[in-house]
């Protein structure tokens, strides 16, 4: 009997191998697996990649937002600004340090927020405001920061937006405080893991003790010191958000690969824009005017108007086709813990809503070859 497998064409996939096999090998037979010599050789590499003082990996961009946050005071009272289209773990970090999240809309061409609608959010109870970096196209930070309270701090959504830049300034750097994510869906991946970055002495200072329990020395120092007996003093209620040194020796080996990693993207999501752009109904994403699109994911907008099926239907066609998608991500306020528990209507931010039932992600990734992208744009086309 001839058999042929269904050909499936991931969303996503990491690129691993033989290479960062023999990094994590060499931390276990070190003996050093927690947080040590790899994590923080990784920290110096990422802080000097991205032209920022201090970077501080942690457990994932989620507990790196929390860190940020905690670490800039925001608590109990606060109010922070957070663009209702994004990953709900965004605005999950702004409740868990028991301050308000505050929506704002966003802008339905570039999916980042809409600056003028952020700005009519600002109170007097305003602490800070997340931009989010979405799919890795860095939003308008220098804009912004014109335009906001000088005691607003900017805090980076960077998650999707290693190796990304706006100008010559690099994502996790626009801002006050940045937070990138190394989830194996993003260009370069340590399994789950995340970083954060300052330019401010205190504040990576403060994230430093925060993700350690609070501890005022790192476990390297109390390791190496001289009086073994003395324990760290702690004065700040802190938590357990530390990476591992098997995760730091990954993400080394990956970040030597992360420019490479983003050319191929570009040099595919150029390809997408010329050979996609005869189909009226798919809009195709933008990029900056002056600096790099880190391009995590290639996210189409549906015109509701002009497709010829829902875009739900049209995902389903190309699954059945072997060729995966996703909606670009969630409106928050649309999900039911928010919905619920605070009364939003998807009315209530109309970008997020348009977006959350519109736009479709495609695969863009390392593993893909030109017969797969082909196909992809073959399929589309003939819908």
């Amino acid at each position: 009997m001839n058999t042929m497998r269904k050909r499936t064409i991931q969303i996503a996939q990491p690129v691993t191998g033989e290479d960062e096999w023999r990094a994590m090998r060499e931390s276990i037979e070190s003996g050093w697996l927690t947080h040590g010599p790899k994590v923080n050789a990784f920290e110096r590499a990422f802080a000097e990649r991205h032209n920022v003082k201090h970077a501080l990996a942690c457990t994932s961009a989620t507990t790196g937002l929390h860190l940020a946050l905690a670490s800039l005071g925001v608590g109990p009272g606060d109010e922070v600004i957070v663009p209702a289209f994004t990953w709900v773990a965004t605005a999950n970090a702004v409740l868990y340090c028991g301050a308000t999240v505050v929506f704002c809309d966003v802008d339905r061409t570039t999916y980042n927020l809409d600056i003028e609608d952020a700005l009519k959010r600002v109170t007097p109870r305003t602490k800070a405001i997340v931009p989010v970096h979405l799919f890795g196209l860095c939003a308008d930070i220098p804009t912004l920061r014109k335009k906001l309270p000088a005691q607003v701090k900017i805090v980076e959504d960077a998650a999707c937006a290693a190796g990304g830049s706006l100008g010559n300034t690099s994502a996790g750097a626009l801002g006050d405080v940045g937070v990138f994510s190394f989830h194996p869906r993003k260009s370069i991946t340590t399994g789950e893991g995340g970083m954060v970055t300052t330019n401010d002495a205190k504040v990576a200072e403060v994230c430093a003790m925060l993700r350690n329990h609070g501890a005022s020395v790192s476990e390297q120092e109390r390791h190496h010191g001289a009086k073994p007996y003395i324990l760290p003093e702690f004065n700040l209620l802190g938590f357990n958000y530390r990476m591992t040194d098997l995760q730091g020796s990954v993400g080394l080996v990956q970040l030597e690969k992360l420019d490479r990693f983003i050319d191929e993207r570009a040099k595919w999501a150029a390809w997408y824009k010329k050979e996609l752009s005869g189909i009226s109904w798919l809009r195709q994403p933008g990029e900056p005017d002056a600096g790099r699109h880190a391009w995590q994911s290639y996210v189409t907008y549906v015109d509701p108007a002009k497709a010829p099926m829902p875009r739900n239907d049209i995902m389903q066609l190309l699954q059945d086709k072997g060729i995966s998608t996703r909606p670009g991500t969630h409106a928050v306020h649309m999900l039911g813990f928010y919905r619920e528990r605070f009364g939003y209507a998807a009315d209530d931010f109309p970008g997020a809503r348009d977006c959350d039932r519109n736009t479709m992600a495609i695969p863009l990734h390392n593993r893909m070859t030109d017969d797969d992208y082909k196909y992809v744009a073959d399929t589309l086309r003939s819908i």
